[in-house]
This record gives structure tokens, sequence and C-alpha cells, in this order.
């Protein structure tokens, strides 16, 4: 026996094996044992040695990154495969360009002899070869028939308001009785409601996941994984089983299933042969409401994606502030910063009582000014009011406004309706004006566009220009349209007042206790804050903050006459306070003294 002869013997005869969950339906002829029984028999009928299995079982033929196909193919580039054997030519694929690309260029070019035993293919018999082209269509004709149905059954599933998923999310668990319905699973449920509540309270995602890590809550796919859920339940890391991240903690935050929906066709995909879904964006999802049981109510869900969509960054002083994106300019309109700190915090208010505040170094400035502070010609002006000031302001707006609410219900709903009907007006008046300017408009596109027509019809103007120049105008009306459309949806309707009304009055009731401030009432009640710039009357410093409520706007609670005892005491605070202020200007006057004197002396 030669040299050539004795290599060719060492050489692997690759048996190759692949069945699909859809192949499992054709019967046992095409199981996983079947078949190699089948290459066994055959490799050793016609004299094929040194045999080894290649299985992929419960994989797809369109897809070709199976891992024994991989392994098998690097087997085949490594020189070690000299024959490979299949059943027939749809287990090595459905898709028939890659098969062909397979079985023609990269088995040819390694020197591989490939034999399909059922189609009767084998590379060394060159006429064996003529119908295998044909026979790799009619395998893929079979993978996209079978999407096909797939994709219609995926469809009427997900249309009739089943879960499309086939797994159920984190915190719910699949009904043995019914596998299209969810039930409650009552211990990550439990961890749903925290994040949730967390949320609601002001702290942002990776905050949340931090809050969970060192309290050692087991992440989702650990968690899912222990009792054999999720969709990798056998590749999930458990080395690391409290590492929460930001990401999982905002997917679960996002997620409508957790009010009791099932939301469906939130991806697809243009064919069956892409690897990676296309994401809807959430107005296309399909929703079916109260199908299962919620674990967080429908107000606590939208508190959340409230808190979300600002960024709070955590600062030096080591938190995040409830604040941020809610305190605006009046002059400018741009969004007030917020300067604290402990350094010069500690430093500023040495001897003082350490609970008067948050952060003494603790105020906010009209951004505009801030960025433009260096600058020659400074843009706006500082508007500078404290955090402690503000903080207070909001609550007794909170506490006074939901108080009046619920004791005096009818007068209340009276003057929102008065106030909104003063707004109504003042917005019919605009919108009376911008929609007659957007008819105007309209009327000149109409007879610019003749025009156009007329100059493309008589030839002075070319085909080109003519289609691009009616783009452009037709465009424009197009925007016009719209912007009508949309001013009159903002003239809401009396009856939505009311609505508002009693959703102001249940969140009014829903609080007890009005004597702390807490991130979740600033993000429950307040829409936001204008901040309008100091001035001063008879020597004392003044300045007007308009707080803007949630469902009701800005809303001034009538206040009764002060009494001779409130008014003699609102002289006496007066008094105090120009008493403190004279006695800071003489004690500045001294201290600007005793430096002239030191410079004199030196």
């Amino acid at each position: 026996m030669n040299s050539r002869q004795t290599e060719k013997q060492a050489k692997i005869t690759a048996l190759y094996e692949r069945l699909s969950r859809d192949d499992e339906i054709a019967g046992d002829s095409n199981s996983i044992v079947n078949q190699k029984r089948y290459l066994e028999d055959y490799a050793a009928q016609k004299g094929f040695t040194n045999c080894v299995h290649y299985t992929d079982d419960g994989w797809s033929g369109g897809n070709f990154e199976r891992p024994s196909w991989k392994r098998m193919l690097a087997d085949i580039e490594a020189g070690m495969v000299g024959v490979v054997l299949a059943k027939d030519m749809s287990r090595i694929g459905r898709d028939y360009l890659q098969t062909g690309f397979y079985t023609e260029v990269v088995f040819r070019n390694n020197g591989v002899r490939f034999i399909a035993i059922g189609n009767g293919v084998d590379s060394a018999d060159k006429s064996s070869g003529e119908f295998a082209p044909f026979i790799n269509i009619m395998s893929e004709w079979y993978l996209r028939d079978c999407s096909r149905k797939q994709c219609a059954a995926y469809q009427a599933r997900g249309k009739a308001g089943k879960p499309t998923t086939n797994h159920a999310i984190y915190g719910y668990r699949k009904d043995p009785e019914d596998k299209h319905h969810w039930l409650l699973d009552e211990e990550a449920a439990a961890v749903v409601r925290r994040i949730f509540q967390l949320s609601a309270s002001g702290y942002g995602p990776q905050q949340i996941a931090n809050i969970l890590r060192d309290d050692k809550v087991e992440r989702p796919s650990v968690y899912m994984a222990k009792r054999g859920q999720g969709t990798q339940k056998n590749s999930t890391d458990m080395s690391r089983p409290y590492d929460w991240c930001c990401t999982s903690v905002s997917n679960i935050l996002a997620k409508p299933e957790y009010m009791g929906h099932t939301v469906n066709f939130r991806s697809y995909k243009e064919s069956y042969k892409d690897k990676i879904a296309i994401k809807r964006p959430p107005e296309e999802w399909t929703v079916f409401e109260n199908t299962h049981e919620a674990i967080v109510d429908a107000e606590t869900w939208k508190l959340a994606q409230r808190s979300r969509q600002t960024v709070r960054r955590t600062d030096t002083t080591g938190a995040a502030n409830p604040l941020t994106g809610l305190v605006y300019c009046a002059d400018c309109g741009a969004k007030m910063y917020n300067h604290r700190g402990r350094k010069q915090a500690e430093k500023e208010n040495r001897g003082k009582d350490p609970a008067s505040g948050l952060y003494p170094y603790d105020h906010y400035d009209c951004s505009t000014y801030s960025l433009t502070f260096h600058h020659a010609d400074k843009d706006c002006f500082s508007h500078y009011i404290s955090t402690r000031s503000l903080r207070t302001l909001i609550l007794d707006t909170i506490r006074m406004v939901s108080t009046y609410a619920i004791s005096n219900e009818a007068e209340f709903i009276r003057k929102v309706r008065e106030a909104s009907e003063v707004r109504q007006k003042e917005m019919a008046k605009d919108l009376k004006r911008k929609v007659g300017k957007a008819k105007k408009r309209s009327s000149e596109l109409d007879g610019l566009i003749r025009k156009l027509y007329e100059s493309y019809a008589t030839g002075k103007l070319t085909e080109k220009r003519f289609e691009m120049l009616t783009a452009e105008y037709e465009r424009e009306q197009a925007e016009l349209d719209a912007a009508i459309a949309e001013d009159e949806a903002k003239l809401t309707a009396y009856d939505t007042d009311t609505e508002r009304v009693d959703q102001f009055l249940a969140l009014a009731r829903k609080y007890t206790d009005f004597s702390t401030l807490t991130n979740q009432m600033i993000l429950e009640f307040i829409d936001k804050i204008i901040v309008h710039a100091p001035t001063k009357v008879n020597g004392e410093r003044e300045q007007e903050v308009e707080i803007y409520l949630k469902f009701i706007g800005k809303f001034d609670v009538p206040t009764p006459e002060p009494t001779a005892e409130e008014l003699a005491e609102q002289e006496k605070q007066r008094q105090r306070r120009a008493y403190y202020r004279e006695r800071g200007r003489r004690q500045r006057e001294r201290e600007r003294q005793r430096r002239e004197q030191e410079q004199k002396s030196a």
C-alpha cells in the first residue's frame, strides 16, 4: 500500500446528521438515531473507515451557525476530513445558495468527497451532480413554505391576544393548564414591584441595579435559569448571580406587560433568512389590555416612565437631584442649573444647625447665565434661588392646593374650569391668527403651483425643475395642514378639564402626610417650575416662583385677609430681617476699614 493510500485511509469519514423541530414532524425516519444507523451501514458497505459523527440536533437547515457543522468545517479546512456522508442534501441545509457554496466550492477546494445518499449525489461521479442545484432549490422551497406557515400561525396567535414569546417574562410563569396564559411568580414579582417603586421615587436604573446587587438579589437570567425558564437557561453565567446591570433594570421598566397587558409584534423580519429582527416603534405594537394579573398599577408605571425620561446624574455629593429638568428661567426659558457641594457647605455653615437643609451650598442659577458668566456680554442673568427655599415653596404649594381641593371640591372644580376657559380663549385667539396666516400661504402656494404647471406645459420649465419645485410646495402645504390640525387639537374640550380635575383630586387623596417633600411627590405633583428674577421692594429681596401642578397647571389658592395678629407677626419678621441686614452691612464696613488700615500700616 503506497503512502497516498495510507494518508487517504487516515483521514476522517465525516458522518453528518441534522434534525430540526420541523423535521421531527415528518416522522421517525428522520430521527438522529436513524440517520446515524443509516450512515454507518452505508459507510461499512462501501468500505469507508475512520468514521466520526457530526450531529446537530434541533437546528434549522436555514441556519449555518450550527455548532457541529462549524466544527466539521474547521476539520475540513485543517485537512483532516476526506469524505462527507449525509442522508440527503436537505441535511446539509435548506438555503440553496449556501448549500451549493459548501458542496461545490468548499468541499471541492479542500479535496473532500461529498455523498448525499438519498439523492444519489456523489462528487466523485460528475454525472450524479447535475440535479444537485434543483434538489437544493426544492429544499429551500420547503424551508420557505415552513416559514410561511409558521409566520401565519404566529400572526394568528398574536392577533388573538396570546403572547407570541416562547417564555414568560421575569415576574411571571406559564399557566400549567394554559401555556398562553401567565401567572404571577410571587418571588420575582416582588422584585419587579420594588424596581418600579424605586424608579418612581427618583432612582435611576444604575442606582437601582446597585441596590439590588448590594442586597444580593439574583439577576433575572440566573433566577430563571435555576428554574429551567428563559431563552438562555443553558448558557447563563452562574458565577455572578447578583451582578445586575442598568440595561436589565431599564428593560423591566419599559415593559407594559407588568400592567397586565399582552404586547405583541415588537419586531419583524423582512425575510426568513434574516438573523436580526427590526424593532418597531412603540406606537406600532399590538397591545391587549388586562390579559393577566398586573404586578404594578398604571399610575406607578407612568410615574416610572416619567422618572426615566429625565437624566439624573449623581454629583459630587453622592446623590441625584429630583428637581432636575423641572426648573426653568422665566426670562430666557432655559433650564436652571443646580449647584451644590459638601466642602463649600461645611465652610459656609460652621456653627450652624446641620439639619437646616439638605446641602447648605445648594442653589439654582439660569443655565444661560451660567454658561456665559465669564463672557464680556452675559446672556440673561442669575435668577439665584436656594434649593431649600424652592423645596419649601413646592411643599407649601402641594399642601395648600391639595387641602383646598379636598375641602372645597365644588369650588375647586369651578375655579379650574374658569382658568381653563381663559386659557382656551387665549389659545383660540392665537389659533385664529395662525390659521389665517396658514390659509393665506396655502392659497398662495396653490397659485404658484398653477403657474409652475403653465410654465411646464409651455416648455418654459424643464420636467426635472417642475417636479422639484412642485414637491417643495406640496411639502410646505402638508406641513401647514399638519400645523393647523395640531393647533386645533390643543383646544381641549370642557369635559377633558373635568377629567383632569378628578385625576388631581385622586392624587391629593392618595397622600395623608404633607410634612415632608419626597421625591415621589415631586414626580407625581410637579409639571414644571418657572423662576423669575428677584426684585427689591422696600429694601427686601422678593422673587416670584410659578409652580405648575399636574393636571391643573398653576392654581392660586384663595387666601383670607390676614388678621391683626398675623400682620403684627409679619411686621416683626420684616424688622428682624432689616436688623440682620443692617448688622451684616456694619460688619462688612468694619472689615473694609480694617483692611484699609492694614494696607496703610504696611
